[in-house]
């Protein structure tokens, strides 16, 4: 590997380009089996049939041999099966910033979440505003797939994953990943992997079943990650603002461990998520209960724990900062965490408007209590569901004022919900256009730009977003105003979002 200061020519690549470099360049990669490739693209061997990630601890196999992809959907599609060594479906995916036109980006997450497992191309095509040969158009010149090769893709990950970790019955397998029947589930196994899914589960080279031992009612999945990767520092952000009844950091085990309540159409759980054996491997257990949309969570926890980060790039465009500099060493892995629901994050961006963030956290917590459902049999102390933008819509003011809101701030509450519930502005990280939804946020009374880079920071997971009127903010780079701020963040475009966290971790604070 090259030092440092010199890794540019092959590293710093990721940054803009969705291809894979040159082959030669992927090839060095993968030799020296560099986790910041991980996910970026995939080798496929051509004398055995089998795709891989680049860091597969299998031999590496001779230069000519080698095939690379951009991604896995794009070695499936050239007749490679996934390694059952590294497990390709565990590999860190694309972050949103990546440059690739909206539509592919917006058509792409909504595919990830699971979107195609009930609706048609035509009825994507209709929510990303194009006709279904325009997306097929589209998606395969910037992604060399279908959509419907993506999505099959993206269900024989999940299951593989599912039959690799857990004891769940091969019918469950097929339902949870998002396949219409067990034998559709069984045909398009036997076609990408060239056997059955039960002879998957008994292949000796999965090993233990770390689903098996948990309880019964819970599904456990590993998530991968690019290190480095600071763990702790991420669970002190989101423990200073879990929202009481809703979410907590707690210890299990002597195992740090962050722990929430959860609704997806109608679907109510719980999920817990600890830092796993290795230290770029999250262990998540999640509710049967949330099984049906388990694509979906899956993918809004890799956004709330900025799993798909790439630091190494992010660092490196950071660290000419003469400010940025020291915090960027002291924590090289920090990560921008994103929401698990946009608008419980929303509202919680709204009620700590000049406050503090502890102000903020008890606000939200009696939201919470008098307008959220219960959800009782969970782990201790997280046993309320977040009120439903559209149960917060048929609110009166008086009672959001109720909570210790002045008549203002309360108005504010009822027209976002009364705005998300219409429709009117997507506050998703998988969905949501960033730029829109700061104007849209901003029509509202009484969010500002503030609010609004708050809420596209998390609940959008946009990573250059800026608060730049914060004080702790402008306090830290020295300047008296958000103009200022702004012209000093400047620089730090598309990744302000990370040097934003770096700055409110120096400065003890953030919303």
């Amino acid at each position: 590997m090259e030092s440092e200061n010199g890794e540019t020519a092959w590293a710093q690549w990721v940054n803009t380009n969705l291809v894979p470099p040159s082959p030669a360049t992927c090839y060095r990669a993968l030799c020296a089996r560099d986790h910041r490739f991980d996910g970026r693209f995939f080798v496929a061997v051509k004398t055995t049939g089998i795709y891989c990630r680049p860091i597969c601890p299998a031999r590496t196999p001779g230069e000519s041999r080698c095939e690379f992809f951009a991604s896995a959907a794009e070695a499936e599609r050239a007749g490679y099966r996934a390694c059952f060594r590294c497990r390709p479906e565990l590999a860190p995916g694309l972050a949103p910033v990546d440059s690739i036109p909206r539509l592919v980006r917006l058509a792409s997450a909504r595919i990830e979440a699971g979107y195609l497992n009930e609706h048609s191309i035509e009825d994507l095509a209709a929510l990303v505003g194009v006709s279904a040969r325009h997306l097929r158009r589209a998606m395969e010149e910037k992604l060399g797939v279908t959509p419907v090769e993506l999505a099959q893709t993206r269900r024989l990950a999940l299951a593989k994953q599912l039959l690799h970790d857990t004891a769940l019955p091969l019918g469950e397998v097929a339902h949870h990943a998002g396949f219409a029947s067990l034998r559709r589930f069984n045909a398009l196994t036997r076609s990408r992997w060239g056997r059955s899914p039960s002879t998957v589960r008994r292949s000796p080279l999965i090993g233990g079943k770390s689903g098996a031992g948990g309880p019964s009612d819970m599904v456990s999945l590993r998530l991968d990650c690019r290190p480095p990767f600071d763990w702790d520092a991420l669970l002190d952000f989101l423990a200073a603002r879990a929202i009481p009844g809703v979410e907590q950091v707690a210890m299990t085990g002597g195992v740090r461990e962050y722990r929430r309540t959860g609704a997806l159409d109608g679907h109510r759980g719980w999920i817990a998520i600890a830092l796993g054996r290795l230290p770029h491997v999250l262990q998540a257990r999640i509710s049967l209960s949330l099984a049906p949309r388990l694509m979906e969570v899956v993918a809004r926890l890799r956004s709330t724990f900025d799993l798909d980060a790439r630091p190494e790039v992010i660092h490196g465009h950071l660290r000419s900062d003469a400010v940025l500099r020291p915090l960027l060493a002291a924590h090289r892995g920090l990560r921008l965490p994103g929401a698990f629901d946009g608008f419980e994050l929303a509202m919680r961006a709204i009620l700590g408007q000049q406050v503090s963030v502890a102000g903020a956290t008890t606000l939200s917590g009696r939201l919470a209590e008098r307008f959220g459902t219960r959800l009782p049999g969970g782990p201790p102390g997280v046993d309320r569901l977040f009120p439903t933008a559209e149960r917060l819509a048929q609110a009166a003011v008086s009672e959001i004022r109720a909570i210790g809101l002045p008549a203002a701030r309360a108005r504010t509450v009822l027209a976002l919900a009364e705005a998300v519930a219409s429709g009117a502005v997507e506050l998703s990280s998988a969905t949501g256009d960033p730029e829109q939804v700061l104007v849209e946020l901003q029509r509202l009374p009484g969010i500002g730009p503030w609010t609004a880079h708050a809420v596209a920071m998390r609940a959008l997971h946009w990573p250059n977003a800026f608060p730049a009127g914060d004080l702790a903010i402008r306090r830290a780079l020295a300047v008296g105003s958000a103009r200022e701020a702004e012209a000093r963040a400047s620089a730090w475009q598309p990744w302000r979002g990370y040097a934003a966290m770096h700055l409110w971790r120096m400065a003890g604070s953030a919303t």
